[in-house]
């Protein structure tokens, strides 16, 4: 049976990647994917997923009155679909969400979501997420190291100071360098780390 599976981690942790990989081997296999991401993401251009390590495939981008179940039926009825993947599912809405769930229990097509799980003020990121967290059958977690070597789980945000931001705009597309994925214990301390003060540093240089 299909299964609504929730792919999740902090920033930087190689999820667009992990994504892509899932649909080749798919499309190696004679599947037929439908790949959607947010319109809200247009950072490589409205309908792209681009991993950071240079692999990417066109999607359909989401406007928040899209109706995802509407979509993947009315393709699903050309030509069978083997697999649902969503880029980015936080900037989606919850009855998006909700609609993930159905693909998968009518449709019975598996529907692989990625996206991040928190923000960066210690949260659930949006009303999506909490809707997937409640109606996905299956969760991974895909892991990525602080600067201490601890699992990171937490996103923090900071200036140009290297100070943690703790108000303000959550995420801020095109700017990614004043984020870094930490451990619980260094986002409570606001640490960015070594490595994010050293390229803080090279970049305040260079202005």
């Amino acid at each position: 049976m299909a299964k609504l599976h929730f792919l999740y981690s902090v920033m930087n942790a190689g999820k667009t990647t992990h994504l892509l990989q899932v649909r080749y081997n798919y499309i190696e296999n004679g599947g037929h994917v439908l790949l959607f991401t947010s319109l809200v993401d247009d950072r490589f251009g409205v309908g792209k997923v681009r991993s950071r390590i240079g692999i990417e495939a066109d999607a359909i981008p989401l406007r928040k009155d899209d109706a995802i179940d509407a979509i993947v039926a009315t393709e699903h009825a050309k030509r069978p679909v083997t697999a649902v993947l969503i880029d980015e599912v936080q900037f989606t809405t919850a009855e998006q969400v909700r609609q993930l769930a159905w693909i998968v229990d009518e449709l019975n097509i598996p529907v692989m979501a990625y996206g991040l799980k928190n923000n960066v003020y210690g949260v659930l990121f949006s009303d999506a997420i909490a809707t997937i967290m409640a109606l996905a059958d299956d969760f991974l977690e895909i892991k990525q190291l602080c600067h201490c070597g601890r699992k990171a789980t937490m996103i923090l945000k900071f200036d140009r100071n290297g100070e943690a931001v703790r108000s303000g705009e959550v995420i801020e597309l095109g700017d990614e360098s004043r984020y870094v994925s930490v451990c619980r214990r260094h986002w409570t301390n606001g640490d960015i780390g070594p490595a994010a003060r050293q390229l803080l540093a090279r970049a305040t240089a260079a202005e």
